[in-house]
């Protein structure tokens, strides 16, 4: 979008909400203190740093279409104003959650006229995940014509939530979530800026910044939020009691029972982020950095039903044969959940979870059973060799149903005979590994087939492929 002239006193849009160049004292501090350059945001340095990519396409005039990606308080809505302000254009803001197509044509009506007034239009659409495939493609027209430049903001990840066609028309930005040295720099300017505390006498022990930063998980405007709550209290006893200094202490937060809360959404891109983080530990062999996100899990409050069911198909499908007593510890611990709850049943879970990250691993069922799945696709129905059919009748027998079949318990718990369809005979599908108890599965099978393959004149072969 190439940079337009200004044509009024403001450049937002006069009846935008979303306005951030007030500075009402009945506005949140969050809102209060939002940047108002680009050289006031707080990290980011890959977006607006002297390098960034943002900084980058304002320096040459030309804002594409983006869709910016980040956590809850990360800086979206912030940059989005900013570069809208850069470029001289009329911000609209727009709730996904309360507008619909109707609101956005008339936003485009208005953009259009704009445009022919010299004057571009940047709409912003909060929440854009919210809007449904049809409502999502209202807006690619208009893209393409040039009507307005489209900056939407997601928690979501964009590949899953919004359709590919607005994906190809606009770049997605990663917005990051804020470091704690961050968002100590941002609580520090609310106790100096006059939009803030500037004024007030209110002092902050650097101890105090840092938990909160911690507190505040990346979040900068949960991180003003809780500053502004125990600012607020400090500055109020201090009024009323003259021997106290307006002074915030880590004893205040602890006052006020102020605890971290874990950024996670059970339905969202963090729960598929975290659970992946904790099946590769558990593969991984690493029971420290399983228990880490099995912490994180539960302190999100996860449901506890979903990480035992993760466990035992970890169980069967990463450990298997290799720690036969895997298995069984996993339904174990689904058990003790459903039999005595909440709190006591994570002492089950974290018991299986550090089993199952010690114990030795084998993915040779899982991909045994690949393997065998893909031949059935590429054979189709092969016939049952006769010595395996039902001979329970007559008729069966009389075609040589169950001919030729001999008992294994008769054989040593063996039977010379291959058990595969003729095409397929002496495939193998299952190559277990010398891991934990496996190896003496292989060992035992390793006869067996050797001995059927001298009783058949068969020679044992491995599948085409083997899936990973």
């Amino acid at each position: 979008m190439a940079r337009s002239k200004p044509t009024g006193p403001s450049l937002f849009d006069a009846a935008d909400p979303l306005r951030g160049d007030r500075t009402d004292d009945l506005q949140p501090l969050a809102e209060r203190l939002r940047p108002r350059t680009l050289e006031d945001v707080v990290g980011q340095a890959h977006l607006v740093g002297v390098d960034g990519m943002i900084r980058r396409a304002l320096a040459a005039e030309r804002l594409p279409s983006m869709i910016l990606w980040g956590p809850p308080g990360s800086g979206k809505t912030t940059l989005a104003r900013l570069v809208a302000r850069h470029v001289r254009a009329r911000f609209v803001g727009f709730s996904a959650v309360l507008g619909g197509v109707a609101d956005v044509r008339e936003i485009v009506a208005r953009a259009g006229r704009e445009r022919e007034q010299g004057r571009a239009t940047v709409l912003f659409v909060d929440e854009i995940h919210r809007f449904n495939r049809a409502q999502q493609d209202a807006f690619l027209p208009h893209i393409e014509a040039g009507t307005i430049t489209l900056i939407g903001a997601t928690t979501e990840n964009p590949a899953f939530a919004l359709v590919a066609a607005l994906l190809s028309r606009a770049q997605v930005v990663v917005v990051e979530p804020l470091s704690v040295e961050g968002l100590v720099e941002l609580l520090a300017r609310a106790v100096t800026d006059e939009r803030g505390f500037g004024g007030s006498g209110l002092e902050v022990l650097p101890d105090a910044l840092e938990r909160i930063a911690q507190f505040a998980d990346g979040d900068a405007r949960r991180a003003l939020g809780l500053f502004e709550t125990v600012a607020e209290v400090v500055l109020d006893e201090a009024r009323r009691d003259a021997t106290r200094s307006p002074v915030v202490e880590t004893v205040d937060l602890d006052r006020l029972e102020l605890a971290p809360m874990p950024r996670y959404d059970r339905h969202g891109d963090d729960h598929f982020q975290v659970v992946s983080a904790f099946i590769k530990s558990l593969r991984a062999s690493d029971p420290d950095a399983a228990l880490y996100w099995l912490a994180r899990m539960l302190a999100a409050g996860e449901d506890p039903r979903f990480i035992c069911r993760r466990l035992m198909v970890f169980a069967a499908e990463d450990v298997s044969n290799a720690d036969p007593a895997a298995l069984p510890l996993a339904v174990a611990a689904a058990q003790t959940h459903e039999m005595i709850g909440l709190p006591e049943s994570r002492i089950a879970m974290a018991h299986a979870t550090t089993w199952l990250a010690s114990a030795p691993k084998s993915a040779a069922s899982y991909r045994g059973l690949a393997a065998a799945t893909a031949a059935v696709a590429a054979t189709g129905s092969l016939p049952v060799p006769l010595h395996l059919r039902n001979a329970s009748s007559g008729l069966g027998r009389s075609l040589g149903w169950g001919r030729d079949y001999r008992n294994p318990h008769d054989d040593g718990g063996w039977n010379p005979a291959d058990g595969l369809p003729d095409s397929l005979r002496g495939t193998r599908f299952y190559n277990p590994t010398r891991n934990g108890w496996e190896a003496r599965l292989a060992d035992r099978l390793e006869v067996w087939r050797r001995l059927r393959g001298q009783a058949d004149g068969a020679s044992t072969v491995a599948p085409e492929s083997e899936p990973v």
